[in-house]
């Protein structure tokens, strides 16, 4: 995409930021590149198989990033939800990245496979996505794209949960909770996991019980979803990082679902909408206390 090397290129040359985050072709498919050289930027990739959200790499503790300088950061519509809420939370300052958004399409499940979007290889996250033009970006580029291939929505796949007995429903998620190592990919791929230190790492007091199995894996994943209720932005990254399938971002959803009936909140790529999270507001619903 020689718009967005031109773009970069310049952003670069003028010294306007001093490194661009985007995607490169790699042995299995593109992965995500740092480019701090205006003669490298021949290598920055855009297609379906940009998959990662690379908000991820605008959290303040990866400092390996931070030291490079300030960054331009290539971000489709969904990624920018990520941006927003990373603003949202003072994470991060508007003035401290450049957001090269480009128009997407949908993108596929595998960044290792293949390219072409269809009803087997897009993912889940694409069905109904209402962030196609990445408004919140500095620059936008590339064509108006069509709409992808209308998979099963995570909304569908969570109202087959709800449709199950509890007991059922019960049975499903234990069986996935053991299948669980705790090697915590899914939170390193989050881009909202920013704490200092996560609870799952402390040790006095120990909140919830490191070792692999199902009472711990349970805990650890429940708590975890609780944290980001509000502000999961459903990028399912924890889903697809995660290395034995756990179908991570159907917890995420449904506390999604609750947050917007309790509190009339969707999360978006508007950074000045407050989260329910943190804000007081007089007509608050009060039904859940006791």
């Amino acid at each position: 995409m020689s718009e967005l090397q031109d773009l970069a290129r310049k952003l670069l040359e003028e010294g306007t930021v001093q490194v661009v985050i985007g995607w490169e072709a790699g042995r299995r498919g593109l992965r995500p590149v740092t480019i701090t050289d205006p003669s490298d930027v021949e290598k920055l990739v855009f297609d379906t198989r940009s998959v990662h959200n690379l908000a991820t790499y605008l959290d303040p503790r990866r400092t390996q990033v931070r030291k490079l300088g300030k960054p331009a950061i290539v971000v489709k519509g969904c990624d920018t939800k990520a941006v927003a809420a990373l603003l949202r939370e003072a994470q991060i300052e508007r003035d401290e990245v450049v957001l090269i958004g480009v128009r997407c399409g949908g993108v596929v499940k595998d960044p290792a496979g293949d390219a072409t979007l269809t009803l087997e290889t897009v993912a889940p996250r694409c069905a109904g996505c209402d962030v196609r033009e990445p408004h919140l970006a500095d620059f936008i580029i590339g064509e108006e794209q069509p709409e992808p291939p209308q998979v099963t929505s995570i909304d569908e796949r969570v109202a087959e949960l709800d449709a199950m007995t509890p007991d059922e429903r019960f049975e499903f998620w234990a069986s996935q909770m053991e299948k669980c190592v705790r090697c915590y990919a899914c939170r390193q791929a989050c881009p909202l996991c920013v704490c200092d230190q996560c609870v799952a790492d402390k040790t006095v007091p120990q909140w919830i019980e490191r070792s692999p199995h199902a009472r711990g894996n349970l805990s650890w994943h429940m708590t975890r979803a609780l944290h980001l209720a509000g502000r999961c932005v459903g990028c399912g990254e924890c889903e697809r990082a995660c290395p034995v399938g756990i179908p991570i971002t159907l917890i995420n959803r449904k506390l999604q679902q609750i947050v917007a009936e309790s509190f009339d909140f969707e999360v978006s790529d508007d950074p000045a909408t407050a989260s329910p999270i943190g804000t007081f507001r007089d007509d608050d619903r009060e039904d859940f206390i006791l």
